[in-house]
């Protein structure tokens, strides 16, 4: 445990804030932690690749030979990043220990469950692990999960080792409370703009109010989430497709009839759906029934489906056993970096708990942090 409390004090005290769409400040992105892991790796000489994934913004990958046979390849992937500390009780940057927990911004959602994954790395590399072990960090989790796209898109018929093979188990490190998440929700959003003629508000005959039908695309979206959406796929566990309106905005001035309205739109998808599917259908209603303009989809990830994960939770759950665990098998309504990777058997593991994640005082059990890393050792120790 205490290699991993150490790395998670170290993670923790390198600022890599997610601006999420905002301008950008000093402790904002993720070149620190990137360094810091990097410097990690090459003193233990251990082989990785630093990949750009955006521009100041690196994916770094890592990886050990396994002994065995099969030549399967097991990949740990977490993100670098973190979300914006605004409005934070404790020192965000100091992990501060007490009561059994670490406290700052990142100890949570994910650098926990980095942690993790790294000390348990590191316990090979003296020895090397039976399955050849690949571990992954990404960027721009928090807004968009871009990194782990970037990532995903390295597993090619012509790429060199590692990338060479697909992977025949994929843990993302999320707090799932040392429970494993064997299937979540996908996601995907797109702006809507609906177009007036503007004119002096005293005079609103004169114009056509952008405001007034993007209420009335408003009501439809209403209606389609409620009659339309539920009709088109169900998942045992995860229920049907969601549709939600988050972000309204529209006009310049109170006495100005607005000539432009804009919305944002949050569809959740089940598996067994395609995102661009999911968004065609409701552009295609509200195209008959409403002057709109439907923008192309700025986020669309995939859920994680539990129909090919089966021998990974086993193996998990078998892991989990040996260090006194009892694992859950759960299903989760958000989604997460294992979007891009759904077509390989994935799930979602790691220590701490959801709730704990973006709070102003975030934290995570040292007791469950040691035992992740405990666990994904033995996961690999026993894939032979």
């Amino acid at each position: 445990m205490i290699e991993t409390k150490s790395i998670l004090s170290d993670l923790i005290a390198l600022p890599s804030v997610n601006p999420m769409g905002r301008p950008a400040n000093s402790d904002c992105y993720e070149s620190r932690v990137t360094d810091y892991l990097e410097s990690r790796l090459s003193a233990l000489g251990v082989p990785f690749k630093r990949c750009p994934a955006e521009p100041g913004r690196d994916n770094l990958v890592a990886w050990l030979d396994g002994t065995a046979s099969s030549q399967d390849v097991m990949v740990w992937e977490a993100h670098q990043d973190t979300v914006p500390v605004d409005g934070m009780t404790i020192e965000p940057f100091v992990a501060e220990e007490r009561n059994g927990r670490i406290y700052g911004r990142g100890a949570c959602d994910v650098k926990g469950g980095l942690a993790a994954m790294l000390a348990a790395f590191e316990s090979f590399v003296d020895s090397r692990p039976p399955v050849t072990l690949v571990i992954a960090f990404s960027v721009n989790e928090e807004f968009g999960s871009s990194g782990a796209g970037e990532l995903a898109g390295l597993w090619n018929a012509d790429a060199k080792f590692p990338f060479d093979r697909a992977p025949a188990a994929m843990i993302v490190a999320e707090p799932t409370e040392l429970n494993v998440v064997a299937a979540h929700k996908g996601v995907v959003r797109w702006r809507c703009r609906t177009s007036g003629v503007a004119a002096h508000s005293s005079t609103p005959e004169l114009g056509r109010n952008a405001i007034y039908e993007m209420a009335r695309v408003i009501n439809s979206l209403e209606q389609y989430a409620a009659e339309e959406a539920p009709k088109l796929a169900d998942h045992p566990r995860l229920g049907q497709p969601t549709m939600s309106v988050g972000l309204v905005e529209g006009g310049v001035s109170v006495n100005v009839v607005p000539e432009s309205c804009w919305i944002e739109i949050d569809r959740r998808l089940v598996p067994g759906e395609d995102p661009l599917k999911a968004w065609q259908h409701v552009v295609d209603y509200l195209n008959a029934r409403h002057d709109v303009v439907s923008e192309k989809p700025y986020l669309a990830t995939s859920p994680l489906p539990d129909d090919r994960n089966g021998a990974v939770v086993d193996r998990l759950r078998r892991a989990s056993k040996t260090h006194q665990v009892d694992l859950q098998v759960e299903v989760a309504a958000y989604c997460s970096d294992a979007s891009h990777f759904a077509h390989w058997p994935t799930v979602v593991f790691g220590p701490g708990c959801i709730k704990q994640a973006h709070t102003h005082d975030e934290w995570i059990d040292l007791e469950q942090l040691a035992r992740a890393s405990d666990i994904l050792a033995s996961l690999a120790r026993d894939w032979a």
